[in-house]
């Protein structure tokens, strides 16, 4: 008896083991083979709550993973990059979309379990196209998730029959409460409702003593069920924990939909039964009792979306009632804002936040080269400089985040290869924007050693000095702007900008030497002027070198089109905001 017992707890453990390695695997070859069609799913993540729902349901869909969405959207709305009531919407959406793992579960295809995993084994192992082989892991992922479904599924036979589990069963029946307690925990501890339904529709599929009915029924299966999605809100709250007080309420917003969800369904089972035979396959109850199930589960989700959606203020009024408080501080200037480590694993989301994150640094670096501008004045000007210092901390503090994170990207392994290049190629624009702000750094000190000598520039040389940085300063921005909307075209501009900018260094250059020749200027400053142009020039070609990342198709991702209609805004807010 011993003996029969460790293999029925083996066999659920390995079966599971396997069902969450499948999930998962599938879930990440899915990421990867949607690629740009991920981008275009989460375009519409900013739009009304309707496309916010759409957009939640279509992405858990790509995903394989409510949890994976909900992660996704705390961290959207923790950096400020989605509001409120968007990242709730969003979330009700994601529900919607994890239904669709039970009803993928709910297909009897044992025998053709072995040449799913073998075709897809073939697909990935012979492709050499990514894409191509991203879908055969697909497949081959979701050949092994259903083996570990029939492998737990094998060993709950012997449970059917067990007097112990019968009447538990009973009692679930006849108490919901008991089974939604139930759902729950083994959700707490799984952490991932689709497999703890996936357990449910496999158990239920079971045979009770008359050989055609289900060991639990459908009666008995959904206060389980509805208990499975009250446990599966823990992931968003974890995922919330540390964040901001709007990524807090997202997460309670996901808690509040399930649990007032599944109180009301509670005292509605029996119509919920009948709705579901009504709309299910008919034929014995062990045949049919798995979709059943799936259609509970999607029937729940969808009727709990149609309710709250129109009701979204009301939700937000809820979340910020039971979350108090004012919105957190801003971040400190040189802490990341955008990135998140959580969403490492999901490419595009964290290359939308890793955009982010350049632009912001990006601000910093033109406020620093407007600063060192303003501190060539002829008057001396001690809070530009303080100001210029902080500023171009702030750069390379970012930058150090930055790369970082982008490190860790590539080290998770989830990158496909385009989504590879175009990492690297926010890394090279990252660390161009800092090389400028180190060039400045240059020309500051150089700037200081000249004053420190006890000589001033001309007010010619000053002048000729600060038209170059403002003519620089112009070239930083097409550049960025360049990046923003990975436009080939502002590249000929810049390519014209730069050589004017060379041309006035060579004019500038020869009318200093002309100023010494002729005692107005001190020769003795020739090194630090002649210094300052030349990082005035460093200054062009790491603006160029942004401009090469353009040219091989890098871009900033973007999340909705109204940014690319309101560029000019967005870099008046971006520098308001760093003023």
């Amino acid at each position: 008896m011993m003996k029969e017992n460790l293999q029925v707890i083996f066999g659920l453990l390995g079966g599971l083991a396997l069902f969450l390695y499948g999930m998962n695997s599938m879930s990440d070859a899915l990421q990867k083979a949607a690629g740009e069609k991920m981008k275009r799913i989460l375009e519409v993540l900013t739009k009304n709550p309707i496309m916010g729902a759409l957009a939640g349901a279509l992405v858990t869909a790509v995903l394989q993973s409510s949890s994976a969405t909900t992660v996704m959207v705390i961290g959207f709305v923790s950096a400020g990059l989605m509001s409120l009531p968007q990242g709730i919407s969003v979330i009700f959406g994601a529900n919607i979309g994890t239904t669709m793992t039970a009803q993928l579960m709910a297909f009897k295809i044992s025998d053709y379990i072995y040449p799913i995993i073998f075709i897809g084994f073939i697909i990935s192992f012979v492709s050499k196209k990514e894409t191509i082989k991203e879908l055969g892991k697909v497949i081959f992922s979701f050949g092994l998730l259903f083996e570990g479904i029939e492998i737990m599924g094998s060993v709950m036979k012997p449970l059917a029959s067990s007097p112990v589990f019968i009447d538990l069963m009973g009692k679930v029946s006849d108490i919901p409460v008991l089974g939604v307690v139930l759902g729950a925990v083994m959700t707490l501890v799984v952490q991932s409702s689709s497999a703890t339904i996936a357990v449910l529709q496999n158990f239920a599929s079971q045979p009770a003593a008359d050989g055609v009915s289900s060991v639990i029924g459908l009666s008995g299966a959904i206060p389980i069920l509805l208990g499975d999605n009250i446990g599966t809100t823990i992931t968003a709250l974890l995922a919330s924990i540390g964040q901001s007080k709007n990524a807090k309420r997202t997460a309670v917003a996901h808690s509040v939909f399930n649990i007032t969800g599944s109180a009301v369904f509670l005292f509605l089972i029996p119509l919920l039964s009948k709705f579901v035979c009504y709309i299910s396959p008919k034929g014995n109850e062990i045949d049919v009792i798995s979709r059943q199930i799936a259609n509970a589960h999607t029937t729940f989700n969808v009727v709990c979306a149609l309710v709250w959606v129109p009701l979204i203020p009301v939700m937000v009024k809820i979340v910020c009632f039971l979350v108090r408080g004012k919105e957190d501080k801003v971040t400190a200037p040189f802490a990341p804002q955008f990135l998140d480590d959580k969403l490492i694993v999901q490419p595009m989301a964290a290359l939308y936040l890793v955009s982010e994150e350049i632009k912001r640094s990006a601000a910093y670096a033109k406020k620093t080269m407007e600063l060192l501008r303003k501190s060539m004045s002829g008057e001396k000007n001690k809070k530009a400089l303080r100001r210029f210092a902080e500023y171009s901390d702030n750069v390379k503090k970012l930058q150090i985040s930055i790369s970082n994170y982008i490190s860790r990207m590539f080290a998770s392994g989830n990158l496909t290869e385009f989504q590879s290049e175009q990492t690297a190629g926010l890394l090279y624009v990252s660390n161009n924007i800092e090389r400028i702000v180190d060039r400045c750094d240059e020309i500051e000190r150089s700037y200081a050693h000249i004053k420190e000598e006890g000589n001033s520039l001309s007010d010619h040389a000053v002048e000729e000095l600060q038209e170059c940085m403002s003519l620089s300063i112009k070239l930083f921005d097409e550049a960025v702007v360049a990046v923003e909307r990975g436009d080939h075209s502002i590249i000929e501009i810049m390519a014209k900008d730069k050589n004017r900018i060379l041309k006035k260094n060579r004019q500038f250059s020869k009318a200093h030497f002309g100023r010494v020749k002729k005692k107005q200027c001190n020769v003795a400053l020739s090194s630090g002027y002649t210094e300052i142009l030349q990082n005035i020039g460093r200054i062009t070609d790491n603006c160029m070198g942004i401009a090469e990342e353009v040219m091989a198709d890098v871009s900033f991702l973007v999340l909705n089109e109204e940014e690319l209609k309101n560029l000019d805004m967005l870099s008046q807010k971006q520098n308001s905001a760093v003023v």
